[in-house]
């Protein structure tokens, strides 16, 4: 390699393995490509992280935990991936202190329940608004501590009631669930849902933290894996839109109703359990 060419190269890689300090670096809107890179960096003492999928739903769960003491927290675990995510946690040596689901998915059973059969002493959580059962039911403020770490609940109703969303100690990382989703959000058309509760949801909960903010959904269907609270206030395009406007727009999407949505909501309603 040339010296010329190394020395072209310096800038990018010094910018490649910089850590963090104490915020990431700013994304410009036109590197929506560097920013995936980052979300992979995290700062020393900050909590283990892993993002799992399950393809039928397209559904992430998310592992969070302490490495000190190892105690981890699962966020929407999905029935059918539950015997991967306990090998993933075996694997690293973690123990299993809660599940938690953002709310009574529709699309999915979640794995909350079968989790509490083979994870002694594990709690289930979800919003009290909800109308399903678990060990924990949450309110907004609300923290689920793992070690030295915690997440803090802010209700974010609109596509269902008991919609939350969790956020870390830091406000870096927010996992949104179905109320914020990458360049789009949750379906309003069913289960309690409201366009109007949604909007005002993701402005005065979500669109409130920083702009580094990683927004981690419950799902994606593009292949998308991150975003940032600045790039969706920017380039949502039903979020950017005025309160008539995106409500007009909801009321008009017309969509099938999810596959499993018979089967999942009783399900889900008590935490998991049914028919398992």
């Amino acid at each position: 390699m040339s010296a010329a060419l190394l020395n072209r190269l310096k800038p990018a890689v010094s910018v490649a393995i910089r850590p963090w300090s104490c915020k990431p670096p700013r994304i410009e809107p036109s590197s929506a490509a560097s920013a995936r890179l980052y979300s992979g960096l995290m700062e020393p003492g900050a909590p283990l992280f892993r993002q799992l999928f399950e393809s039928e739903s397209s559904t992430y769960t998310y592992l969070l935990a302490d490495t000190d003491t190892g105690e981890a927290v699962l966020i929407d675990p999905v029935l059918e991936t539950v015997d991967r995510d306990l090998q993933l946690i075996t694997e690293l040596g973690l123990t299993l202190k809660v599940a938690l689901n953002t709310h009574c998915h529709a699309d999915h059973i979640t794995g909350s329940g079968l989790l509490k059969k083979k994870v002694f002493g594990l709690k289930s959580a979800i919003s009290r608004h909800s109308g399903a059962a678990a060990d924990l039911l949450l309110s907004e403020g609300d923290r689920i501590r793992f070690g030295k770490h915690s997440l803090t609940v802010r209700e974010t109703p609109g596509h269902t009631d008991g919609c939350v969303t969790y956020v870390t100690e830091d406000e870096r990382m927010a996992f949104t669930g179905d109320a914020l989703l990458i360049r789009g959000c949750g379906r309003t058309d069913f289960q309690q849902g409201s366009a109007q509760r949604l909007y005002e949801s993701v402005h005065q909960k979500i669109f409130s933290l920083p702009g580094h903010c990683f927004v981690y959904p419950a799902h994606d269907y593009k292949g998308q894996s991150v975003s940032t609270v600045e790039e969706e206030k920017k380039f949502n395009p039903r979020l950017t839109k005025t309160l008539h406007d995106f409500v007009s727009i909801m009321n008009n999407l017309k969509l099938p109703k999810p596959q499993k949505i018979d089967i999942s909501v009783p399900a889900n309603l008590v935490c998991g359990l049914h028919d398992i």
